[in-house]
C-alpha cells in the first residue's frame, strides 16, 4: 500500500522520477524510486529525511541539517528500487527522500513524500 508519494525535483544534478514510501502486509514499510534518472556521482546515499524539498541552490544542502536515516547506497543512478526502511524508524516523522552525495554534502535531487 502506497503511504505517500512524491516526484523528484532537481538539485545539484537533474533527476527525474518518482519515490514512494509503502507499508507492506507486514507492516513494514520501503521506498520505492520509479524511473530514476539522474547522474552518476560519488558517494550517493539515499536518505529517509525531516526536509522539506525546496528548489533553488539553498534547497540543495539542508538534508543534514535535521534528522535523517541513510537507507543504503544508490544502487544505481536509472531504473527502478527498493531500499528497506529500518523497523525502528518512525515513517510519520519523515516527509522527504535525498540522493545524497555524502563526499560532497549535497543532494542531487529529492521527492516530497505527501
Amino acid at each position: 500500500m502506497v503511504v505517500s508519494e512524491g516526484d523528484f525535483v532537481t538539485h545539484e544534478h537533474t533527476t527525474k522520477g518518482t519515490a514512494r514510501l509503502v507499508r507492506k502486509p507486514d507492516g513494514r514499510h520501503q521506498i520505492e524510486f520509479a524511473g530514476l534518472d539522474t547522474s552518476d556521482g560519488p558517494d550517493l546515499r539515499v536518505w529517509l529525511t525531516d526536509q522539506k524539498v525546496g528548489t533553488g541552490q539553498s534547497a540543495w544542502q539542508v538534508f543534514d541539517d535535521g534528522k535523517y536515516v541513510e537507507l543504503g547506497k544508490l544502487k544505481g543512478n536509472r531504473g527502478d528500487q527498493v531500499y528497506t526502511v529500518p523497523a525502528d524508524v518512525d515513517v510519520e516523522k519523515f516527509r522527504s527522500v535525498s540522493i545524497w552525495c555524502k563526499r560532497f554534502s549535497v543532494s542531487f535531487g529529492a521527492a516530497g513524500l505527501s
